[in-house]
């Protein structure tokens, strides 16, 4: 097996850090990462009744709460206009044969960074990455269907509300997960805040990314 590297524009083999996202990047996360956090707290004060008696007002967190969700893939299409970050969803649409071999390492709970092989974005990420794109689709046409009533019959609309709430708690847990892991590795935050990583770092956790 001859695994593919991912490549970036080069940089010093003398330096002691990498780069490993670009400003347009971390703005791109940042600010789409600020709108769920929007979309999440607005939800839980709708459908928890402790904070929803806290909060009140539930007419202005409910437009709060519609408008943060039309406006979440917003940042993502004005970062098509970097080509660093266009370079960066290739590598996360792109599954290879490694990212099994990280999968069977991850599932055997095997934390040994020999036995998974990844490029700049291991398996992991590229799973959450598409199954968090694919459930923010789907909520912004669940959640469209239910704020634009005439948009459909009433079936649909009731069958909107059902995956709306439903994917809702899931992509709460599933967010809870990557934030839980993400604390668990301040490099990786570091290169999200910052744009560098040491090259330590990159070498034992993508050791197939050669930037």
């Amino acid at each position: 097996m001859n695994p593919r590297a991912d490549e970036t524009p080069a940089v010093s083999a003398h330096s002691s850090h990498v780069r490993r996202f670009t400003r347009a990047e971390h703005w791109v996360h940042r600010v789409t990462a600020a709108l769920m956090g929007v979309c999440v707290a607005t939800a839980a004060c709708l459908y928890i009744p402790q904070f929803a008696e806290l909060v009140g007002r539930r007419e202005l967190v409910v437009r709060v709460h519609e408008l943060a969700g039309v406006a979440l893939p917003l940042p993502v299409l004005a970062g098509l206009v970097s080509r660093a970050f266009r370079r960066d969803l290739g590598f996360l649409n792109r599954f290879g044969p490694h990212d099994r071999v990280w999968l069977r390492a991850a599932l055997r709970r095997d934390k040994d960074p020999a036995s998974r092989p990844a490029g700049k974005f291991n398996a992991g990420q590229k799973i959450y990455a598409a199954w968090i794109s694919g459930a923010t689709l789907v909520m912004l046409g669940t959640g469209l269907l239910m704020w634009f009533t005439h948009l459909a019959p009433l079936t649909w609309r009731t069958s909107a509300t059902f995956v709306h709430d439903w994917l809702a708690l899931t992509v709460g847990i599933v967010l809870g997960g990557h934030i839980g892991m993400a604390l668990g590795d301040p490099e990786a935050r570091r290169g999200l805040r910052t744009g560098s990583v040491s090259r330590q770092w990159a070498d034992r956790e993508h050791p197939l990314w050669r930037p």
